[in-house]
């Protein structure tokens, strides 16, 4: 996790800020709105900060970077991974500042809620980042610079939260980021140590573990299979072009394939059967037969897999976090007859719940995307979607008079 820093060719702004610039236009934030929105009202606020996991790192965090933050007339932030803001610590006269913008507890700083901005921006990236006065996609916070890192959670690397510090412009230089990223690999190692103690604390004896594996295949030719035992030994392997065929193929079919229905799904002529034994013998080789069994062929263990992540968020009506799970298409180089009708289902599915979803953030996200940038029919939808006054729809219609030239249509 690097901070972001290069400016775009020619042009005095930043390549990740101008991405930022584009997804707050087409989330429909408005420039000249003053506030961030507050999504934990007051007596939600208190339960839902102490519940979260950074609950028992504040307090050091308070110690390490909020004095700081108080010394150097500006502001330390904590929020969750939501992008709400759950403590924010400064000197009460910079925080009545701050309050002018809607920098408070229980206010939103989501990049689609409030524009560009270091929390937000650190969310969406994963990394670290720092959004500097004029950076901002508001007006009323281009006063303001700040410096955010994200803070991962150290069971399974997820993001906990995001660790912020915003001020004048005394605080951009390159001591306060290498500062606020300090504290936050500090709060990761104490979360790892209490997580250790307590898991020393347990029982002490070994409880049998589940095996488990996950498949992730989405905008990769070669897959990666991920091994858990259920004891904290974890394998990753990368398959060749292959085996990773028949694990997607396997893992797709939770009741297992005859050699004949792999066969059938995994080559586009009539094979020898004799070849496909072959290559499944070399795989058991690589995963043992606790993993692979035959008759029919499955996987033995509880099965995941990033394709999968993204038909359980359409089914359970959440487009934006399936949008955000796609990587791209399923194994783009197989002509498998099997995988190219996987993908082109997961591809489907997806793109036609975006059409017609009406939000112009997540149509723009598909068509920022290479295998987006074409889509005529998702350009034209998302000019349908957006407002009048949307600073977007200069660029949108002119990649719809892009692709216009480009198909002979005019």
């Amino acid at each position: 996790m690097t901070e972001t820093s290069e400016p775009v060719e020619g042009s005095g702004v930043r390549a990740h800020v101008a991405d930022s610039w584009v997804r707050s236009a087409a989330a429909g934030v408005e420039v000249d709105r003053v506030e961030a929105p507050i999504t934990l009202p007051a007596d939600a606020l208190r339960d839902h900060r102490e519940a979260h996991p950074l609950a028992a790192v504040f307090p050091l965090l308070d110690d390490v970077l909020g004095q700081a933050a108080r010394d150097c007339d500006a502001v330390m932030a904590v929020s969750d991974a939501s992008g709400q803001l759950l403590w924010v610590c400064g000197t009460p006269s910079v925080l009545r500042r701050a309050e002018s913008i809607g920098f408070v507890e229980g206010s939103n700083w989501d990049e689609r809620l409030a524009g560009t901005n270091a929390p937000g921006m650190a969310l969406r990236l994963d990394r670290s980042v720092n959004v500097l006065g004029v950076e901002h996609f508001r007006r009323s916070v281009q006063r303001w610079s700040c410096a955010a890192v994200p803070i991962h959670d150290p069971s399974d690397q997820s993001i906990l939260g995001v660790l912020d510090i915003t001020g004048g412009d005394e605080i951009v230089v390159p001591q306060t980021m290498a500062m606020v990223r300090a504290a936050a690999r500090m709060a990761e190692a104490e979360l790892a140590r209490e997580l250790l103690v307590s898991g020393r604390a347990a029982t002490g004896v070994a409880s049998q573990g589940t095996l488990s594996v996950l498949v992730e295949a989405l905008g990769r030719n070669d897959a990666l299979l991920t091994i858990d035992d259920g004891r904290g030994r974890r394998e990753t392997l990368r398959l060749s072009p292959r085996h990773s065929e028949i694990l997607l193929l396997l893992a797709s079919a939770a009741r297992g394939l005859s050699g004949d229905e792999l066969n059938i799904l995994l080559y586009e002529e009539d094979s020898n059967a004799s070849t496909l034994r072959v290559e499944l013998g070399r795989l058991r080789s690589l995963l043992g037969d606790a993993l692979l069994a035959s008759r029919p062929y499955r996987l033995v263990a509880e099965v995941s897999g990033d394709w999968l992540a993204v038909e359980a968020h359409l089914a359970a009506g959440d487009l934006a976090s399936a949008l955000r799970a796609y990587r791209g298409p399923l194994l783009p180089r197989s002509v498998a007859p099997g995988v190219v009708r996987l993908r082109s289902d997961v591809e489907g599915d997806l793109r036609l719940a975006l059409l017609h979803s009406g939000r112009a953030d997540l149509m723009s996200a598909w068509t920022r995307a290479s295998w987006g940038a074409d889509d005529y029919e998702m350009w034209q939808a998302q000019a349908a979607s957006l407002g009048p006054t949307s600073p977007l729809i200069p660029l949108v219609q002119h990649q719809i008079a892009r692709l216009d030239r480009e198909l002979g249509a005019v």
